[in-house]
């Protein structure tokens, strides 16, 4: 088309031509690296650059700026600053494994610091980059010419070890992502030659050699599953942790150190971001934070308040920060130069293996040619010195050199170079010795040419040389891995995972107010104490349960109308000691006449009910009717709730405990009385039937308290029945003074009650020797009083009781629960 023609075409076919060009650009010449040599075009540019500068490993130190100029004119048309930051990330040892690069100067740092500028900077190839560049002059690589046509460059560099895999790389391409992990050298190298000499060997025996990334930074990576998946497909999931040690350098005041951070983690950041967390209050137990690293390696001090929990703490951190990482490696390269693919683990060592097959086929080949070469040339000058006399008398006939160079070629047989090498012979060449040489020298190019075409010959050789090569460079390079393996899975984290599981006190008022609180906030008392304010109730609402569960502990709320509820313990809001808790009905989801009426506390591992010797749920309502149902019937509770009993009319619950299925149970009643029968009177039923006769109760009685007997006919022995009544009168009685007696009956008196001890109000067994079991009591205007058991007196089964804690004109007691 002439100059200023214009000519209509459509915009579409424009903008897709245009597009797809600059895709293909971007693609091969910028973004993405040769699964050959595992470098991009400005990386291949900088060490080829660098070679031809002759800044090898022994060569003095140049400045940044000369080889970056020496880029920019000669082959990457493109921006300077762009060139110098390639550089630097070759010469970072936080990002390579084995850097390329030896850098001299102010390079960056893990913190995120840029590197000085190219002018104050200097460097120089690494010994390892040597083996990226050998036999470069044999043309054993093709070149192209560079952008503007003066000079040529190499399309891939001979690469003596396969770097994509070692040293990694990112790339972000139109429509294309690369992330390949680095590995270890030694790894690798062991699973090119053992896939080298086994070409049906799988991927899962290849991992027997590379047993996943290896950072240059150190830390930990998990799930063996999920890294030969990353193997065997090419793309994945890597989950990396900081290499992180608990401390307790001063007794009770524990540290987190963090030694070794994960890979491309800005350490700067990561303090940063703690900081934040702190300041956020999500984490809380962070008391301090200072950076110690120095020039010898990480190490941040993250040190926590005296009452943390050092495992909680970590965990939020795992969860927050990038202490803990996730990789999603995409093995993607440009394979025959131009296309792009996902390879994996074995792919990625069959183009290596086959890329360095081609290099030694044509280094040897180059070899062979000189060799050729030389030998011809030899067998020229022996030819003349065995008839040097006639060689001598051609020359010196000839009036020209042209023409003796014509006259030795014709009487001689010899070649234009033969011919060309005899002219150019010096006198000294007549010698005995020097002879010998060249006869010695001829002896040895023979022997080379046919060791050379031998190996031609024999694709097997080639594969030895390979091998030989490689295992030579695991030997000089090769170091321990840095980065340990574990083979379980990090999976996410739950909000379980970040809370403590600690003792906690869970209270419950007759309005629906919750909450929880540490059991300490209670401080013991002696007998007869008046208490602390455990809380500040509304006017007219008490505290009807109380209990002592640990954070991790399903909660199961049964109601008055016989539905079971179900959250866990951490759920409930956390107040202080005077505060009334939050509303039930923001958790349960209660109809408006329906109450609590138990709160039992279930041990749990993960989503399930975890218990030793509870296998079974006792039910027992106001008028004595009981049932038992296998606690399993409630793994499952919806959040609107299940049928736990069927009730009759004018009927409550009000107790559920946990039993073994061979346990026996005491029910006690307001009046003061008390039954023992075993519980495989009650058969099992299921969480619908409504249950059989418990207790017998006298007209205006109801039941107050029922609990559970366990243990072995000599354990039962050990235990003692604890009793209080409403006027905060209490005693221990002996188990062995009640009789076991078959369910249904009346029961026999467990206290005597007068107008100074009030109603029954709680029942409790307990262990005779119970030297640090406590009893917390509660009153209805909300005083606390937190008692040593062992300090209520021993007395018989018929009596009062002595004063346990003192009320309040018009108050009585609410509930009470031991811990």
């Amino acid at each position: 088309m002439d100059i200023g023609q214009i000519k209509d075409r459509k915009i579409t076919e424009e903008m897709k031509e245009s597009y797809l060009d600059y895709a293909l650009s971007v693609i091969v010449s910028r973004a993405l690296p040769d699964i050959r040599d595992g470098l991009k075009p400005v990386h291949r540019r900088i060490l080829y650059a660098m070679d031809k500068l002759g800044l090898r490993p022994s060569a003095k130190f140049r400045k940044s700026a000369t080889v970056v100029g020496e880029v920019l004119g000669k082959y990457h048309p493109h921006s300077d600053a762009a060139v110098y930051e390639s550089m630097v990330n070759l010469a970072q040892d936080f990002k390579m494994l084995h850097p390329l690069v030896n850098g001299q100067g102010n390079f960056g740092s893990m913190d995120g610091d840029s590197a000085a500028a190219m002018r104050y900077t200097e460097a120089k190839m690494m010994l390892i980059t040597e083996e990226m560049m050998k036999d470069i002059e044999k043309e054993t690589v093709d070149f192209v010419d560079n952008y503007d046509g003066t000079r040529q460059e190499p399309t891939v560099l001979p690469a003596a070890f396969p770097q994509l895999l070692v040293n990694g790389t990112m790339g972000i391409a139109v429509g294309l992502a690369t992330d390949i992990l680095p590995h270890n050298l030694g790894e690798v190298i062991d699973a090119t030659v053992h896939l080298a000499d086994n070409p049906d060997a799988t991927v899962e025996d290849l991992t027997q050699f590379v047993q996943g990334p290896d950072f240059p930074t150190g830390g930990s990576i998990f799930d063996k599953n999920e890294i030969l998946q990353t193997f065997a497909t090419g793309r994945g999931k890597i989950i990396s942790r900081a290499k992180v040690e608990i401390q307790e350098p001063k007794e009770g005041k524990f540290q987190i150190v963090v030694s070794e951070m994960t890979f491309r983690t800005n350490k700067a950041t990561l303090l940063e971001k703690i900081a934040n967390l702190v300041k956020e209050k999500k984490i809380e137990e962070i008391r301090d934070l200072r950076d110690e690293s120095d020039k010898d390696g990480v190490r941040v001090v993250i040190e926590l308040k005296q009452d943390a929990y050092p495992n909680k703490a970590l965990n939020k951190l795992y969860k927050y920060t990038d202490l803990q990482k996730t990789f999603h490696p995409n093995m993607l390269a440009l394979v025959d130069g131009i296309q792009p693919k996902v390879l994996n683990l074995k792919a990625m060592l069959e183009y290596y293996i086959a890329h360095r097959k081609e290099i030694v086929t044509r280094r040897t080949q180059f070899d062979l040619n000189k060799a050729k070469d030389r030998a011809h040339i030899l067998e020229g000058l022996k030819k003349a010195l065995d008839h040097i006399d006639e060689v001598i008398a051609t020359i010196k006939k000839s009036e020209t050199k042209e023409v003796a160079h014509k006259n030795l070629m014709k009487k001689f047989g010899l070649s234009d170079k033969q011919s060309t090498a005899i002219l150019e012979m010096r006198l000294q060449t007549l010698a005995g010795l020097e002879q010998k040489k060249i006869e010695d020298e001829l002896k040895e190019k023979m022997a080379l040419i046919k060791k050379l075409e031998d190996i031609l010959k024999d694709p097997k050789k080639i594969l030895k040389i390979i091998k030989d090569e490689l295992i030579d460079i695991k030997n000089r390079f090769a170091r321990p891995r840095q980065t340990k393996i574990f083979a379980n899975a990090v999976g996410e984290f739950a909000r379980e995972d970040l809370i403590p599981n600690e003792e906690t006190v869970i209270t419950l008022t007759n309005s629906g107010y919750i909450k929880r609180l540490n059991p300490e906030t209670y401080k013991v008392q002696k007998r007869g104490g008046k208490g602390v304010i455990g809380m500040t109730p509304k006017e007219e609402d008490v505290v009807d349960h109380m209990l002592v569960a640990e954070t991790h502990d399903v909660l199961l709320f049964f109601t008055n109308r016989g539905r079971v509820f179900q959250i866990k313990a951490y759920e409930t809001p956390v107040a202080s000691r005077t505060a009334k808790g939050s509303p039930i009905v923001n958790f349960l989801q209660m109809a408006p006449d329906e109450k609590v009426t138990v709160v039992l506390a279930i041990k749990t591992k993960g989503d399930n009910f975890v218990y030793s010797d509870s296998g079974y749920l006792v039910m027992i309502t106001k008028v004595g009717v009981v049932k038992r149902t296998p606690l399993e019937d409630f793994a499952n509770v919806r959040r609107s709730g299940l049928i736990a009993i069927s009730l009759n009319k004018g009927d409550e619950l009000g107790w559920v405990r946990l039993t073994s299925g061979k346990d026996e149970i005491m029910i006690s009643t307001k009046d003061g009385q008390a039954i023992r029968c075993k519980e495989t009177d009650i058969r099992s039923m299921g969480r619908s039937a409504i249950g059989v006769r418990g207790i017998r109760l006298k007209s205006g009685d109801s039941v107050v308290g029922a609990c559970m007997i366990i243990g072995s006919k000599e354990d039962r022995k050990k235990l003692d029945v604890l009793v209080l009544t409403e006027n905060g009168y209490g005693k221990r009685s002996a188990l062995e003074l009640y009789k076991v007696q078959k369910r249904g009956g009346s029961g026999i008196k467990t206290v005597n009650i007068t107008t100074k001890t009030g109603k029954l109000i709680f029942s409790a067994i307990i262990d005779k020797d119970a030297e640090e079991e406590d009893l917390i009591v509660i009153s209805r205007k909300g005083q606390v009083i937190r008692l040593a058991i062992n300090s209520i007196s021993k007395l018989g089964r018929a009596t009062q009781g002595v004063r346990v804690m003192k009320m309040a004109s018009g108050d009585r007691v609410a509930s009470a629960t031991r811990t």
